[in-house]
């Protein structure tokens, strides 16, 4: 049988950084360690490597984003890969891996993967799981199942994954679901699929979307300003089942009015947000005003879905229907 060949991006984060043992610093060095790793993943696949930016999570936007899927449409058009693989920072890992399952429409499966210890320190977790994501991409089994998250000997879908620990190397998980397989040394195993892929097809991005956390006694101060700010939309983390205090009302009100979309999500990591509750800012009210409530997904991932859909200029009733 012949080797696989998968296409590795390189875009910078913790499993491409050094710590500075003085210090204690965590940061970029002058050259990405994992670029002297090549050899090493060639024994489970041949691998094509580029680095088209090298930058700490935080520091991605939707911009970047958007170049990752390009870069991929473009190298795929060119050559024939089996599967693709992303290193990236932690930070940020969930939103890009979700924006690619949203907007990629391949078969060839694309993972990404991280690392929640630097390349030098004690237990350094980055290049076991760079090999393992090579493993997993170069996988038949794993064609045609969206994008994946692996680290730490779990394949997590796009969907569902997030980050839950600030330091430790289990931190990816999905709430509710759980990982779609496991990596073993022997072989790669899915034990359940996700049911659906939705695509949405954008070549650009260009609105503003913000994220608001519901919270005891919030009022309508900071709806009323993304009116004036000039956003687009706004995903709102609700409490609950989806609910409001009843000071944050008269703001949901005024987005309305302004035909701005407002999406619901809970701020709980379990269940999905209903239209249960008939009292003043309780779900069957804010359903009533226009409210877009989104199955299942958190804050941040309802969050990139709502500006890729805004970019592809998707009316009320498709982003509606998207999000149902």
């Amino acid at each position: 049988m012949s080797k696989k060949h998968v296409f590795v991006i390189h875009t910078g984060g913790t499993i491409s950084m050094m710590e500075d043992k003085q210090s204690g610093a965590v940061t970029p060095g002058e050259q990405n360690p994992l670029l002297l790793s090549t050899s090493l993943l060639n024994e489970a696949a041949h691998v094509t490597t580029v680095e088209p930016f090298h930058l700490p999570s935080p520091h991605i936007t939707p911009k970047e984003m958007l170049h990752l899927k390009q870069l991929i449409e473009e190298r795929l058009r060119k050559e024939a890969f089996d599967g693709v693989v992303i290193t990236h920072g932690t930070d940020t890992l969930e939103e890009t891996a979700y924006f690619l399952h949203l907007t990629l429409s391949t078969d060839v499966p694309i993972v990404l993967t991280g690392a929640m210890r630097s390349s030098n320190e004690l237990g350094a977790d980055g290049l076991y799981n760079l090999l393992s994501a090579v493993q997993v991409a170069a996988c038949d089994s794993a064609r045609g199942k969206g994008v994946l998250v692996v680290l730490n000997d779990e394949i997590h879908s796009a969907e569902n994954v997030t980050k839950t620990h600030t330091s430790n190397i289990s931190t990816f998980q999905s709430p509710q679901y759980g990982p779609i397989g496991i990596v073993t040394k022997s072989k790669i195993v899915f034990h359940h699929v996700p049911t659906k892929r939705q695509q949405i097809d954008v070549t650009t991005i260009d609105q503003r979307v913000a994220l608001i956390k519901a919270y005891a006694g919030m009022d309508a101060s900071l709806l009323s300003a993304l009116h004036e700010l000039h956003y687009d939309g706004v995903v709102i983390e609700a409490l609950g089942q989806g609910n409001l205090p009843p000071a944050a009302v008269a703001g949901v009100k005024e987005l309305v009015r302004q035909q701005i979309p407002i999406v619901l999500v809970s701020r709980c990591f379990n269940g999905i947000v209903q239209d249960v509750y008939g009292y003043e800012g309780g779900g069957k009210q804010l359903k009533e005003f226009g409210v877009i409530f989104s199955n299942g997904l958190n804050g941040q991932k309802a969050r990139i879905k709502l500006l890729i859909a805004l970019s592809a200029k998707y009316d009320a009733t498709a982003l509606e229907n998207i999000f149902n």
